[in-house]
């Protein structure tokens, strides 16, 4: 951030961003509204926005310094699909978002937020998806079965020893909540730096077949 540019900027956001883009390209249908939640600096939604042409792209943070950043992207020539940011704490309930949208998308929260923070992401997306929608979240996570990375081990103690509520979460403890939420795991993307992108989607209701009538 230079001068009177609000912009902030991150390192991983920059590298990570087109990756995370073209899994989305073949996840996501042609058009849609998309919210993305704890935007960050707003590198990703700029991106994303110009890249999906076809969505409508809604950022969103709780950091007041973090959503002007996310504003000055989006003053410094995003696409017209990128809105202004709203306001949003995953954790209050209801969020503020007027209807409910196609896909969510949310990249780097679970590991540095407490377990909470991930039941009320779950909860979130039950509650705003379309039925059908897309639940698409973006970081490093533990899965059963498979060596962990030895810089994610790091990662995760660092994490933990900053805050103990935080750390990497265990993928097979993430998809149980997101299942009591009626959210089901599709896909599961290796991505680069031993992250990984998740799709989840909200069950499109059951429709009963109507009683027969008596003759």
């Amino acid at each position: 951030m230079t001068g009177t540019d609000a912009r902030q900027h991150s390192l991983a956001a920059e590298r990570n961003r087109q990756p995370i883009l073209e899994v989305m390209q073949r996840w996501l249908p042609s058009r849609g509204r998309a919210l993305e939640v704890a935007s960050g600096t707003g590198q990703h939604g700029a991106h994303f926005a110009a890249g999906l042409p076809g969505w409508t792209w809604q950022p969103t943070e709780r950091d007041a310094t973090l959503l002007r950043s996310i504003a000055a992207w989006r003053a410094a020539g995003a696409p017209s699909n990128l809105l202004p940011p709203l306001a949003l704490d995953v954790m209050a309930s209801p969020w503020p978002i007027p209807g409910r949208v196609d896909a969510i998308f949310c990249a780097n929260m679970l590991h540095i937020a407490p377990w909470a923070a991930c039941v009320a992401l779950m909860q979130g997306a039950g509650r705003h998806l379309k039925a059908g929608g897309a639940l698409v979240v973006y970081g490093p996570f533990i899965i059963d079965g498979v060596d962990t990375a030895a810089s994610n081990l790091a990662f995760d103690a660092d994490l933990r020893a900053r805050d103990a509520s935080w750390g990497l979460r265990r993928l097979h403890e993430v998809e149980g909540i997101a299942a009591k939420a009626g959210l089901s795991l599709l896909e599961h993307a290796s991505m680069p730096a031993n992250n990984s992108m998740l799709l989840f989607t909200r069950a499109q209701p059951v429709v009963k077949p109507a009683p027969p009538r008596g003759g």
